[in-house]
């Protein structure tokens, strides 16, 4: 969620917003967990929702556009290091975590290719809210997420056919088109949307995190619904692969910006950043171009990056900035 607004909002919108966001984020660990259990141990109902997966993280892209502004993007060009470094370590630290993960556990082709996509995503959509919870540098994080995001449909496919490539085929060609109708489009959309109708979009901006959180307890549901009996069968060992996998990018993320001297905040910022993925994304295009098993890290992912966020935002806020 940016920190900035196309034109100057009343603060009590402002307000509003932050306030919302605060509840949204607090609250959708337990939708997500719920959402996820409900799908597994009951999935029927929701086996035909797979369809939907696409549109329902379109819909979560364009509300991430409506938040964004051209000033979210100005910090590009005054602060190039953090941003830049944020973004490669993103695209490093991540794909490179997923395939030693994969191998280090001996994980079947499938779960293996799936961890490694998780690991090619750019940044989570949650991240921002997470961030400012965290006391974190909020701008540098919409930096950061908007411009990985901007190149997921370069980066995102390049790396899983190199490093996923080697456990199934990769359709680069063809995941690069998917990334840009289901990401570029709908951002590029809510950003023009922002400047054509500012007075509307502000009036919205306190619902747009809960409109995401609905989004993407969604498809949740609809991934590990369709995969219920493979995520009962190899549960633990995803689990593991996920907690290794989120847990050591947040801390390499905060190792780097330390070795570069980066200010508490912008470390905070950059472990947030690496360590939560678009994991709908993930499992969005891991259904699509792999199998169903392949969505089970991407969909785990989901719920635990944010468990895990919301605590990580709780410590550091607890304790004082330095």
């Amino acid at each position: 969620m940016s920190a900035n607004t196309g034109t100057p909002a009343p603060q009590q919108t402002r307000t509003g917003e932050e306030r919302s966001a605060r509840v949204a984020v607090t609250v959708f660990p337990l939708l997500i967990l719920a959402g996820g259990a409900v799908a597994l141990f009951f999935p029927e109902p929701f086996t035909g929702l797979s369809a939907f997966i696409n549109p329902g993280l379109m819909l979560i892209m364009f509300g991430m556009g409506l938040t964004l502004t051209l000033p979210d993007f100005a910090l590009v060009v005054r602060q190039p290091l953090p941003v830049l470094l944020g973004v490669v370590a993103q695209f490093v630290i991540m794909p490179l975590l997923g395939a030693g993960i994969a191998w280090a556990l001996q994980l079947s082709p499938e779960l293996a290719a799936g961890v490694i996509l998780v690991g090619c995503a750019p940044g989570g959509t949650a991240s921002n809210v997470v961030t400012y919870l965290a006391r974190g540098n909020v701008a540098l994080s919409v930096a950061m997420t908007s411009v990985s995001t901007l190149l997921a449909p370069l980066l995102t496919p390049l790396l899983a056919l190199w490093l996923a490539g080697r456990y199934m085929a990769v359709d680069a060609g063809s995941m690069a088109l998917s990334i840009v109708q289901i990401v570029l489009i709908p951002v590029v959309l809510g950003l023009v949307i922002r400047y054509a109708v500012p007075r509307l979009v502000d009036r919205v901006l306190p619902v747009l995190p809960w409109i995401s959180v609905l989004a993407i307890t969604f498809v949740v549901i609809a991934v590990v619904a369709g995969s219920a009996a493979a995520i009962v069968t190899a549960g633990w060992l995803i689990l593991l692969a996920v907690i290794l996998h989120n847990g050591l990018g947040l801390g390499l993320g905060y190792g780097a910006a330390k070795l570069f001297r980066q200010p508490v905040a912008s470390r905070r910022t950059t472990a947030i950043e690496v360590g939560m993925q678009n994991s709908g994304l993930a499992a969005g295009l891991a259904k699509q171009y792999f199998t169903p098993e392949a969505a089970l890290p991407a969909a785990v992912f989901s719920v635990w990056h944010n468990v895990s966020g919301a605590l990580m935002a709780a410590f550091w806020r607890s304790r004082n900035s330095r």
